[in-house]
């Protein structure tokens, strides 16, 4: 018992680490090489940070746990909106870059909408895992060659000098950037290792099931990565690198994640009835509200923040209701559903509306 909880706090400390490196490194070799710090939090900080949940998801896949694999990615995503952009905008606002939602978004949502599509039959298939590794390779492409073709971005890097240092620091040379990237990139995946080991180990001694250790513990604990880097990212102002690393690993999750992870498994990764029915279905409409938040002023405030994160702790609340047979789940579920459900859409809707009359009105 003592082992695992050194392996949580051990981890811990070493995700906090390795996160910092990776924003310093990321943030320098944006302005390095001419690219905005959007594209690398969407490339290769998103990448990076999803590593923990392909090797996770990989290694269940081969050991024959296909459910957990599709469990961590949902579990994940559910993660990184609701509790990770609502801590890094509770730490500080979110200034949400104008290509998030012409474009990032929108991605996000189609391959989420993608995902339940391929699933309803129960499973992700050989040809859905190729479909879905090919689309990542493309989505990677693209994001390239358009800061390529726009190197005028690079300007834009300038108003992150704050957590670049002075005009020295911001010409170091590539070697070293890519160093602090490739150490960050390692300290997380070793943190989030020890980190998801201690937890498992604390999970079973409690009897918790498989797919319910995937969506919430190995979910949070895979994901840790991402909320390092974001809250640093929003503490030391890099606020396209704290939202493009969100939206960023969403899609590598499901795109990268599950696309490899169900080759490696030769098509054969299952996905859990209540999967189907309930999280996954909520991945996507958190999708799918991430289109009015963000676009609601291109900002992401404190109140909306909390709004995200409190729905979290909903969420893990209910998980773990339904998992222990809890009496109380009846109740619970009325409420959510007369109450609390229909105030969120109306109080999301509301801001919306304003925002854009706010804007029409030249305010913002």
């Amino acid at each position: 018992m003592i082992g695992y909880w050194a392996g949580l706090i051990g981890g811990l400390v070493i995700l906090v680490l390795g996160a910092n490196g990776l924003v310093k490194g990321a943030s320098r070799l944006a302005l390095a090489a001419g690219i905005t710090p959007l594209v690398i939090g969407l490339t290769i900080v998103a990448f990076g940070t999803s590593a923990p949940e392909l090797a996770v998801s990989v290694a269940a896949a081969y050991s024959g746990s296909s459910a957990l694999s599709v469990a961590n990615v949902v579990g994940s995503n559910h993660f990184n909106i609701l509790c990770i952009l609502g801590l890094s905008a509770l730490v500080a606002p979110l200034a949400v870059n104008r290509q998030l939602v012409r474009l990032d978004v929108p991605v996000m949502i189609g391959a989420s909408v993608l995902l339940y599509v391929l699933a309803l039959d129960g499973s992700i298939g050989f040809l859905d895992s190729l479909l879905l590794a090919g689309l990542v390779v493309a989505y990677t492409s693209y994001l390239i060659a358009e800061a390529h073709r726009d190197r005028g971005r690079a300007a834009e890097a300038e108003e992150n000098a704050e957590i670049s240092g002075p005009a020295s620091a911001r010409r170091m040379s590539l070697v070293p950037n890519l160093g602090l990237i490739v150490v960050g990139i390692a300290a997380l995946v070793l943190g989030s290792h020890l980190l998801v080991r201690g937890a498992i180990g604390l999970a079973r001694a409690f009897g918790v099931s498989e797919v319910v250790i995937g969506l919430t513990i190995i979910a949070a604990g895979t994901s840790l990565p991402e909320l390092a880097t974001s809250v640093v990212a929003a503490l030391k102002g890099a606020r396209d690198i704290a939202i493009g690393n969100i939206v960023g690993s969403n899609i590598f999750n499901i795109l990268s994640v599950l696309g490899f992870s169900g080759l490696a498994s030769r098509g054969r990764l299952a996905v859990a009835p209540d999967v189907l029915a309930f999280d996954i279905p909520l991945m996507v409409a958190v999708a799918f509200a991430c289109l009015p938040l963000f676009r609601t002023g291109y900002s992401l405030s404190r109140a909306n923040g909390a709004v995200l994160f409190g729905s979290y702790v909903l969420y893990i609340v209910w998980t773990v209701m339904k998992a222990t047979g809890n009496p109380a789940l009846r109740p619970f579920n009325g409420l959510m559903i007369q109450l609390v459900f229909p105030a969120l859409i109306i109080g999301i809707t509301a801001t919306f509306v304003l925002a854009l009359r706010k804007e029409k009105n030249g305010i913002y």
